[in-house]
């Protein structure tokens, strides 16, 4: 398990930030379980979903920005469980860009390639390895959703959300896989020791204007319209 508990470039976890962050709440005095919980909410429900600049971020800038998506999520998570003792991996794959349809501009939905890369970490407990991809959508975000869609049943696929069942979310951590995207998946790429690993490798698909136009104004509008639907909870 020694590969997976180093810290690396963008797992800077002996950073000020993250060795802080950890005191303050105590984590190194929990039990397994209750490490992985606790920062798990952590990361789901104050990382709010929204989307970053770049995806291969360190884990202090993904905390610094205190929004994220699923690959900078990732990366976070998997720093603050390697610094408690935690072994965990990245679980790379692509997905379809339609489940994102709605809180895509237009222009953006036309621009984007038609498969996005995508990430979640997973982690080794009680023997076996477990996605924690539910994760990324904060409980806010979640409840502004299920307001929108108060009678809503079955596979829902839209809104950065892609499950078998809307009235039967697994994004809670209870010692078992977590998802919320994945069945957006059409490409599995495999397991890798780090996200360090993972984006020496693949990289999303966009170049020149595109990755401009994303960068710079296509995924700030995508964040307004999280934070829209997340304030409309209340």
């Amino acid at each position: 398990m020694e590969k997976y508990l180093k810290d690396t470039a963008m797992l800077n976890y002996h950073a000020q930030e993250i060795v802080g962050l950890i005191e303050a709440h105590k984590w190194n005095d929990l039990n397994g379980f209750d490490k992985i919980g606790a920062i798990y909410d952590y990361v789901q429900n104050k990382i709010l979903l929204g989307y970053n600049k770049y995806d291969n971020l360190t884990a202090t800038k993904v905390l610094a920005d205190g929004i994220g998506q699923c690959n900078t999520k990732a990366t976070l998570l998997m720093a603050l469980l390697r610094a408690v003792g935690v072994p965990c991996r990245l679980h790379g794959t692509k997905v379809t860009k339609v489940f994102q349809r709605s809180l895509m501009p237009k222009i953006m939905a036309k621009l984007a390639p038609p498969l996005i890369v995508h990430t979640w970490a997973e982690v080794y407990y009680n023997g076996e390895w477990l996605s924690l991809e539910g994760v990324i959508t904060d409980k806010a975000y979640i409840a502004g959703l299920q307001k929108m869609f108060p009678d809503y049943k079955g596979k829902f696929f839209d809104y950065a959300v892609a499950v078998k069942d809307f009235d039967d979310l697994r994004i809670d951590w209870k010692g078992e896989n977590t998802t919320v995207q994945q069945q957006a998946l059409v490409e599995d790429l495999g397991v890798f020791d780090s996200p360090d690993e993972f984006y020496s490798e693949y990289k999303q698909e966009y170049r020149g204007l595109k990755k401009f136009m994303y960068e710079n104004i296509g995924r700030k509008i995508m964040t307004r319209k999280v934070a829209k639907i997340r304030a409309s909870r209340t």
